[in-house]
């Protein structure tokens, strides 16, 4: 469809606050995933957890995430995307309520996958809906709204958690229960929403209703040429869209695109580094203060880098993005590695007094004057001289008082690391997976898409505890940075471009190709 002439005919500004309001979705699923690097210390210590619960306290979200991604795309397309997205308010603003307040281990993990529950239905729906509604010259930048919105969130939870760490020992109930404002705001917002068009027309045959909206977007010529376009895919899928259905021949090469996105997006690590930002600092060797300050630096590169990204999505393209992006990803977690490979940990009376567990600083003071160039050298020592629990408490809290290594670098190769996935993985991954599948089989595919995302994100979020502790930094990033390596040569023979194409005429050419 030609529209190069009609764009600037449409409503943009009422397109655009539509696709705004829905994109809260994504402000909400920052801030829910970012939140808890905040309060991962206070809640080891209130609900006495080990290194597995913790991981799975920080990672349940993406588990009910997983349930949310199952659940989302038939109901969009069974109730519709805006009631889906009303539904998926509700749950947010639950789970924050819920996860301030919880006084057990059970309970918390519970409101944690509520809200994740919420994280699985917006981060499908949102860009669904968004997609529906943009025209062709508009919908890069438009979908690219929720990322946008999602790295607000993540830059708003890190900043509320610095200022709010210094509430006392109760301070992660503060950073948590906040959420509830922006989630009951979202609630609200969403009823002046319309509903989709496409869905409107391709589930309901309701194409009045659907002509009176996208006369609303772009007037009544571009309404009739618009109609006339769905109508057309429609008539390429004569058959209610069923699960069966991606898996066939005609859409082998959509669901290479989109489960290859979705695995490399989590796979490279991005989640580990949001969850755990000041953890990671620490491992360099930062105080909790300034873990806190440079975690805020890494959610204001990724906001910036995003609206980069909105800015050279339709012109640039996607393809070109995923490049630039995966291979400066790669370069910058290289650089993480080979930084953490050059560390040192120094056993010095200065560095020894600096041990707040007595039990553990009486243990060590045979090491003073030694010096390890390395994180398993340094195990191999220590182990032996206390018993299990001490040794992990050692690992979690008190390795950072040794380390030595040059903790600009690894600042300097995280932002790289965050500004290049702010400009490829993150945000141009929905917009294609928004993009690639037809209409009728939509909503059951982004389910399936989405949950094979948050597994993969799981299983990252689960293990890098236990990875930092057991593997060390080094290898930790070395591994993300071969899987960053595999993802380029995946978009370089795999992703097709999008740009500047209708939803249908996307459809066409994967079907055909």
């Amino acid at each position: 469809m030609e529209e190069s002439d009609k764009v600037l005919k449409m409503n943009k500004s009422y397109t655009i606050l539509i696709s705004l309001i829905v994109a809260l979705g994504g402000f909400l699923l920052g801030f829910d995933s970012a939140v808890i690097s905040g309060a991962v210390k206070g809640i080891t210590i209130y609900f006495e957890m080990t290194e597995w619960m913790l991981g799975f306290s920080v990672g349940c979200v993406v588990f009910g995430a997983m349930a949310g991604n199952l659940m989302a795309g038939p109901l969009s397309d069974k109730f519709g995307r805006k009631n889906v997205l009303i539904f998926v308010a509700a749950l947010f603003t639950i789970s924050a309520s819920w996860s301030a307040m919880a006084t057990g281990y059970t309970e918390f993990i519970i409101a944690r996958i509520i809200g994740g529950i919420g994280i699985g239905g917006a981060i499908l729906i949102a860009p669904i809906y968004i997609a529906e509604i943009a025209p062709p010259k508009l919908r890069g930048s438009l979908v690219s709204f929720n990322q946008l919105n999602i790295v607000i969130g993540i830059s708003v939870a890190y900043f509320s958690n610095y200022f709010l760490v210094d509430m006392g020992e109760n301070s992660w109930r503060y950073m948590l229960g906040v959420e509830a404002i922006p989630a009951a705001i979202y609630f609200l917002a969403l009823f002046t929403v319309p509903k989709s068009p496409r869905w409107l027309i391709t589930k309901l045959n309701q194409v009045e209703p659907a002509r009176k909206i996208l006369a609303k977007i772009g007037g009544e010529e571009y309404a009739d040429v618009t109609i006339a376009e769905i109508q057309r895919g429609v008539a390429m899928l004569e058959e209610k869209g069923k699960l069966s259905d991606l898996f066939t021949y005609r859409n082998r090469t959509i669901m290479i695109i989109a489960i290859g996105i979705a695995f490399f997006q989590q796979i490279t690590g991005i989640n580990a580094v949001f969850y755990y930002a000041p953890t990671i600092f620490e491992q360099a060797g930062g105080s909790t203060d300034s873990s806190f300050l440079q975690a805020i630096v890494v959610g204001l590169t990724n906001l910036v880098f995003t609206l980069v990204a909105i800015w050279l999505i339709d012109r640039l393209g996607r393809k070109p993005l995923l490049l630039i992006g995966t291979t400066f990803m790669t370069i910058a977690l290289l650089m993480a590695a080979f930084a953490f490979n050059n560390a040192s940990y120094d056993f010095n009376e200065k560095t020894l007094a600096k041990v707040g567990n007595t039990e553990i600083r009486t243990a060590l003071t045979d090491l003073n004057g030694k010096s390890f160039d390395g994180q398993a050298a340094l195990f191999e020592e220590v182990e032996p001289m206390m018993n299990k629990d001490l040794f992990l408490k050692f690992k979690r809290n008190e390795i950072t008082n040794f380390i030595q290594v040059n903790a600009t670098l690894v600042l300097i190769a995280i932002l790289l690391y965050v500004a290049a996935f702010a400009i490829s993985l993150g945000p141009v991954m929905w917009t294609l997976i928004s993009e690639i599948f037809p209409t009728k089989v939509k909503g059951i595919a982004i389910s399936v898409v989405g949950f094979f995302n948050s597994l993969v994100s799981f299983s990252v979020t689960q293990v890098f505890p236990w990875e930092l502790s057991n593997l060390g930094p080094t290898a930790t990033f070395a591994i993300y940075a071969l899987l960053s390596f595999c993802a380029i040569f995946f978009v370089y023979k795999f992703v097709i471009e999008t740009k500047g194409k209708t939803l249908e005429e996307v459809q066409e050419v994967l079907i055909r190709k």
